[in-house]
């Protein structure tokens, strides 16, 4: 009776001051401080597809966060989100989800809200995760004020906050990280034995992997097999199989397949760039039905490239693009509905962009952006429900920087190309690659400090340049880009 007592309190104290606060972007930032060590990619070392999905999914939260503190800004679009949580309460029943036995829980929701303290305290009530230090912030009506005064001001908890909720203290965890700095080469002294091992266990799989792999390339005609996760080698080889017996029970349905790229993924279908995706966790019905659909998934791929054409035409011979390792892995139809809404907005604005004068650029489309943006590597990033003016003047303003850019892109890509191949050589790598969240500047920067050092600790190694540090189950190595 107590506890329901407290929660209703809680409830209504917490209505009071939605009603009547805001929060600064710095408060919010602390605020959520549990959310973030529960979330954090760099604790899902072991688990690099929960490592994916919270990392895609940090970067679209960050987005509204950041949309959210802009003046003036109205539009909002609900974006459903899924996080892997770490498990901090084990013994606790106030918790629904059930965890796994790798310690961690999925929890998915949707952020609909227009203020920052009611999305944080939708995040955290969604993880289950304590709200009550938020009723200590001090916030106030006018958040753009108050942001000025508190963003160098934290929130201190009380340690018996810590102690109950079990929650790690971030300033102690800061602390010893401090004092116990990972560099490269204490690393690789206490973790070459375990990779070695694992290498050496896989390395009958991965043979078995690259027979299969040709096995059904040859028999299919498809143009590569891929996969969209860092599933393991045992995993992929389950896949293969899988496909070889569809391949041996249904023969006459794969006759649409040939020139293809075949991606084993979460969800069967057609993908925007137009390769055939296998869903690993549908049985052989779904994937049957897939490739029966195959000739009505061409169709709509030609006018999805229909499409693009005439938003290229209405954009001064701008190129449309689609980007696999920068882009959420869309369907076809996702695709096509999102350049047809655009297509119809810009028809109707009537834009005066002079015929082929941004012919040798690049843009992507995408739904959870809401201003326009460039990249580093030349593309123009552009919100579905992008203003035609703002885009306009946009593009116009970054266009010569645009083309740099590009220019820049290309030769990044035979230097980063270079280094690896001498990285390779001069180390004795098996293979030496890098996750796609890692760019081309970062990539280039590692493998440059890389060639200044003796490591023969990774002779016939796999090392794979990330974000953090690893052994993966089948032996290769993770090493963070910026290592010490």
């Amino acid at each position: 009776f107590y506890y329901f007592i407290r929660l209703c309190l809680e409830k209504v104290l917490l209505q009071c001051i939605l009603q009547s606060r805001t929060l600064s972007g710095a408060d919010a930032i602390n605020a959520l401080r549990p959310f973030y060590f529960a979330v954090h990619p760099d604790f899902f070392g072991q688990h690099p597809k929960e490592r994916e999905v919270n990392e895609n999914s940090l970067k679209r939260l960050n987005g509204y966060l950041e949309n959210l503190q802009k003046p003036g800004f109205r539009t909002f679009k609900p974006t459903q989100l899924t996080f892997y949580v770490r498990e901090r309460e084990p013994n606790s029943s106030s918790i629904q989800e059930s965890f796994g036995a790798s310690g961690f829980r999925a929890v998915s929701f949707t952020l609909h809200t227009r203020d920052l303290l009611s999305t944080v305290l939708d995040i955290l009530n969604s993880c289950s995760l304590s709200t009550e230090h938020i009723q200590s912030l001090n916030v106030n009506s006018q958040p753009h004020k108050e942001a000025k005064s508190t963003v160098n001001r934290p929130i201190k908890w009380d340690k018996t906050y810590y102690s109950f909720t079990g929650f790690k203290d971030p300033e102690e965890e800061l602390e010893q990280a401090q004092r116990v700095e990972t560099t490269l080469i204490s690393w690789l002294d206490h973790n070459e034995a375990s990779a070695v091992k694992k290498l050496k266990k896989s390395l009958p799989l991965r043979k078995e992997l690259e027979r299969l792999k040709f096995e059904l390339s040859r028999q299919l005609q498809v143009s590569d097999i891929r996969w969209q996760r860092s599933w393991g080698i045992a995993h992929r080889c389950s896949q293969l199989h899988s496909l070889g017996r569809l391949v041996q029970q249904r023969p006459e349905v794969l006759k649409n397949v040939k020139g293809r790229t075949v991606i084993f993924t979460d969800r069967s279908g057609m993908s925007a760039a137009g390769h055939i995706m296998l869903g690993t966790m549908d049985v052989h019905h779904h994937w049957t039905k897939i490739f029966e659909r195959l000739p009505n998934y061409y169709k709509l791929q030609k006018r999805l490239l229909f499409l693009e054409d005439r938003i290229s035409q209405l954009l001064g011979g701008i190129q449309v693009i689609y980007i696999e390792e920068l882009q959420p892995l869309l369907t076809l139809e996702e695709y096509y509905e999102s350049l047809d809404s655009f297509y119809n907005k810009l028809r109707d604005s009537r834009l005066p962009f002079h015929p082929r004068s941004l012919r040798g650029l690049q843009m992507i489309l995408e739904s959870d952006r809401y201003a326009p943006s460039l990249h580093e590597f030349g593309h123009f990033t552009i919100p579905t429900i992008c203003d035609p003016a703002t885009l306009q003047w946009f593009i116009f303003a970054k266009a010569q920087e645009a083309r740099a850019n590009l220019k820049r892109k290309e030769e990044m890509m035979i230097t980063e190309k270079e280094l690896i191949d001498t990285s390779t050589e001069k180390f004795s790598l098996d293979r030496l690659y890098k996750e796609p969240s890692v760019s081309s500047a970062q990539m280039i920067d590692c493998c440059k400090r890389l060639l200044e050092e003796s490591l023969p600790y990774l002779q016939g190694m796999h090392l794979c340049v990330s974000h953090f540090y690893s052994v993966l189950q089948d032996g290769d190595l993770c090493i963070p880009w910026n290592w010490k």
